[in-house]
């Protein structure tokens, strides 16, 4: 068993990294000699070991699958048990069960206006009596869904029914606003929940509204809360350190990082985990910082820190787009070695690279293979395949994959759309990028600020002035419809 510290170099300053306390001795880097780009189906090829794990994968699949079918007619029995009785004589004396099974259902799939009508029937039944957890659950749904009227008049419905108002009911209240943007509400919370004993906001409260703050990219309000803990003795706690890390690093701010993940491996209470050091490794990956990502992920694994799934996920994103694909194949070879189960976020990092550099036929490969593991698509998988055969301009891929899309039920979204638009641009299928724009209103998307420049830069190259000013005023029309909605 060895303690001690570690240290990572970052920006001009060694940091010093608290060892864990570990008896197991630590796995080899995935790190370092790749070689050449290594054939993916050479790596996937089949062996005695992988086929018993197949078999086992399989039995487990079908138990899975048989539970699932179970569920499945469970939940559509409970539908049609509360449809039925709603307003009926009966409509009062239903299962407590089956009410709250068909209401735990709707709200973790966020499904607010179901939820509520669920919770409605709840209040009617003869066995109710108001319940502040449920409350909360319901108000946390509101507040994820940008509901929050409706999240206040529950709110209010709690009081007005006698239930406990502590701190974790004004804290479900507050994320609520602070979700949807809109701090003044959410720092009157805050402020009143100050002048409450029973309601002093905690690490937790805290720890929701940084984070609020953090994904509206208000860092100065961030400030006033981080003072605001620390003028009543409230530490931070590894979430909060996670998400400043994180935040900081995609925003660019590198020195409010490096000085945030100094302060959390100072702070005796707090250890850096996974999280932290996925988050580090995301910041230099995505700026191309290779070297020093490396350095990093070096000295959090010789800090006890083992990676997980995301981390070799960040690793290879971040090898692909600066083009190390020998890096690349030494990680998949080492989440070979290791049983690293490959996840959506895998298959689609891995599709895009090699689309980017131009070998298909890996990419077409891993888009079967990933549909043989019934790993299903999405649309990031899809708007891969179509910038790849964009690049190569190949038209009948294109088509393909748009016939693949049509025999599938995966929503499309304007990031599709617009590498689309660039697809056809790219091969001078004018026509068929025109009519992409009726595409996207049948699919409820809307055409946003690239999908106009991609549509211009391609008739500019061939000269259409008259089709640049007219989507140039298309474009100015929808700027001017964005402005009027702030």
């Amino acid at each position: 068993m060895v303690t001690g510290h570690s240290t990572a170099f970052l920006g001009n300053q060694f940091l010093v990294v608290p060892s864990t306390s570990s008896s197991t001795s630590r796995v080899e880097s995935p790190l370092g000699g790749g070689g050449k780009w290594a054939s993916i189906s050479a790596m996937c090829s089949s062996s005695s070991e992988k086929e018993a794990r197949e078999r086992k994968e399989a039995i487990n699949r079908k138990i899975a699958s048989q539970k699932a079918i179970s569920i499945i007619l469970r939940r559509e029995a409970t539908k049609a048990v509360i449809e039925k009785k709603r307003g009926s004589a009966n409509s009062r004396k239903l299962l407590p069960r089956t009410v709250l099974e068909a209401l735990h259902e709707r709200i973790t799939s966020l499904r607010w206006e179901s939820a509520l009508k669920v919770f409605e029937l709840m209040r009617e039944q003869l066995w109710y009596k108001p319940n502040a957890g449920i409350y909360i659950k319901l108000i946390v749904m509101l507040g994820k869904c940008k509901q929050t009227e409706k999240a206040r008049i529950l709110f209010d419905a709690m009081v007005d029914e006698g239930c406990n108002i502590n701190h974790e009911a004004y804290t479900a209240l507050l994320s609520a606003y602070s979700r949807s943007g809109l701090f003044d509400q959410a720092f009157s919370i805050l402020d009143k929940m100050k002048t409450m004993p029973d309601c002093q906001p905690d690490v937790f409260t805290f720890s929701i509204f940084i984070k609020s703050c953090l994904q509206f990219t208000m860092f100065d309000k961030v400030q006033i809360l981080l003072e605001d803990m620390a003028s009543r003795g409230i530490q931070p706690n590894t979430v909060i350190y996670n998400t400043l890390i994180d935040a900081y690093g995609k925003a660019g701010k590198f020195d409010e990082m490096e000085r945030t993940l100094l302060e959390m491996l100072g702070d005796r209470e707090c250890r850096p985990d996974v999280w932290t050091m996925n988050a580090t490794l995301r910041t230099f990956g995505n700026t191309k910082q290779i070297e020093m990502m490396e350095k990093c992920y070096e000295k959090f694994q010789d800090s006890g820190i083992q990676p997980n799934i995301k981390t070799f996920n960040i690793l290879l994103y971040s090898y692909g787009r600066s083009k190390m694909y020998d890096r690349m194949s030494a990680v998949m070879e080492y989440m070979q070695k290791y049983y690293f189960s490959w996840t959506l976020v895998t298959y689609n990092v891995l599709i895009d690279a090699f689309g980017r550099a131009g070998d298909l036929e890996q990419m077409e490969y891993l888009f079967r293979l990933m549909k043989s593991e019934r790993i299903k698509p999405n649309c990031v998988t899809l708007s891969s395949l179509i910038s790849a055969y964009g690049r190569a301009q190949n038209l009948e891929k294109i088509v393909a994959v748009m016939r693949f899309i049509d025999n599938s039920d995966i929503t499309l979204d304007t990031a599709f759309f617009n590498c689309l638009v660039d697809a056809y641009g790219r091969i001078g299928c004018l026509a068929e990028m025109r009519q992409v724009l009726a595409d996207m209103e049948k699919k409820g998307c809307k055409p946003d600020k690239i999908t106009y420049t991609t549509m211009i830069n391609a008739y500019s190259r061939r000269g259409m002035n008259s089709q640049v000013n007219e989507l140039r005023r298309r474009e100015e029309e929808f700027g001017k419809m964005s402005l009027d909605r702030l």
